[in-house]
């Protein structure tokens, strides 16, 4: 089973909502998920991003593949930063 942090999509129509979660690659975008781990409101100024980020460490350690968008959103919360210098250190 291959796990992927990526973005589930909410909201109404124009009006987009997104939750972070740790999700198999097999099941669909907006299907099945195992966690949310975050939320991303791009419809604000600027753009609202909230992450748990104990919980996205615990997934990105035990090899969970980030999407290209999720990884820009965890960068600049700066938690691609932390695990990468904990990779380091060890």
């Amino acid at each position: 089973m291959a796990v992927k942090l990526r973005l589930k999509r909410m909201g109404s129509k124009g009006k987009p909502f997104y939750r972070i979660v740790a999700a198999d690659s097999r099941f669909p975008r907006d299907g099945r998920f195992i966690e949310t781990i975050g939320t991303y409101n791009p419809t604000t100024n600027p753009a609202s991003v909230s992450v748990d980020e104990e919980l996205a460490m615990k997934w990105l350690k035990n090899g969970a593949q980030p999407s290209d968008t999720v990884r820009n959103l965890l960068s600049k919360q700066g938690v691609m930063k932390r695990l990468h210098d904990e990779k380091n250190a060890k």
